[in-house]
């Protein structure tokens, strides 16, 4: 197939790509690099299914519609997003632009070369976990941030096109990933700063009391999961979740990847009005619709982000 993927050049896009090729499918690239790398595409360079890399903006309204025309598609794997819970607090105008007029631009586009739409969502659309089985996809949503706020307006944006125009469309939303190729700045990236803060003899900040938890999934688990949403007719205007059916807090997890508990410091939060207190994933939805299961446990992801930070990507 020839398959389209915006922000393919960023940290789970890379790894959605390299999925793809080694399915031997077209790729195009889409990325305006405002989160991504190019030299995250570089294992990829020679790769004759690697149609050719775009770099522009999803909300170009003209190039989005030469790139659809041209490229003959069969699947878009929608990823370009501003993704910063805290750049959408200061900048909300940029994320909402980005997030739901960009998408809405993608969307278009499907509708109009008849191409499915794989939108990449986010756990930060849900209040906290009340549940001891987890969050599932009925669970409440909840705006604590401009951010959230747009990937759940851009999400009902998705699921209308299915409704209105029989488009194929799945909304994923995965939970907090992490692994090889995520910076090790800025937010998201928890396990990761703290791995290179470790690795550099830095303090392990965590923000707030540390109580609250995440449930982390592996970055190719979430890619496999990614991919398979965009070949399963099962799972065609549904909204479904992936995680690691396992939350830890941010307490013990900077135990588990930490060897001194003194270089361990609690700082003041800086957006405790978007902080969700506990995330814990059910993805039975996952299960029955995809046959998905993550594999890679959490000790054995940090393992292989570690070795991976170690061996001087450090950035």
């Amino acid at each position: 197939m020839n398959i389209l993927v915006t922000g393919g050049a960023g940290f789970i896009g890379r790894w959605v790509v390299k999925q793809l090729l080694g399915k031997h499918h077209h790729v195009t690239v889409l990325d305006d690099l405002s989160n991504g790398r190019k030299s995250n595409l570089d294992e990829f360079k020679n790769n004759p299914f690697l149609r050719k890399f775009v770099e522009g903006d999803i909300k170009d309204e003209h190039l989005l519609k030469d790139l659809f025309e041209k490229g003959d598609f069969s699947i878009c794997y929608h990823l370009g997003a501003s993704i910063n819970v805290q750049d959408s607090i200061d900048d909300p105008y940029t994320t909402f632009y980005n997030d739901v007029v960009g998408t809405f631009q993608v969307l278009e586009q499907c509708r109009k070369n008849d191409v499915k739409m794989v939108f990449m969502s986010s756990c930060m659309v849900y209040d906290r976990c009340t549940d001891i089985n987890g969050i599932t996809e009925r669970h409440p949503t909840k705006p604590a941030s401009p951010y959230a706020a747009s990937k759940i307006a851009a999400e009902n944006m998705a699921l209308s096109y299915f409704y209105s125009y029989d488009l194929p469309v799945v909304v994923v939303r995965p939970f907090n990933t992490y692994g090889p190729f995520q910076k090790t700045g800025g937010e998201g990236g928890v396990v990761a700063i703290f791995i290179q803060n470790k690795l550099k003899g830095k303090t392990l900040n965590i923000y707030g009391d540390g109580t609250q938890t995440r449930d982390l999934l592996y970055v190719e688990d979430c890619a496999n999961f990614v991919v398979q949403a965009g070949f399963s007719e099962n799972v065609n205007g549904e909204v479904v979740n992936a995680g690691l059916g396992r939350d830890i807090s941010i307490n013990e997890l900077a135990k588990v990847i930490g060897t001194d508990e003194k270089e361990i410091k609690h700082v003041k939060h800086i957006h405790p009005q978007s902080e969700i207190q506990k995330l814990l994933c059910n993805y039975e939805k996952a299960t029955n619709l995809l046959n998905w299961k993550p594999k890679v446990n959490l000790e054995e992801g940090i393992k292989r982000t570690e070795q991976w930070i170690k061996e001087g990507h450090l950035n």
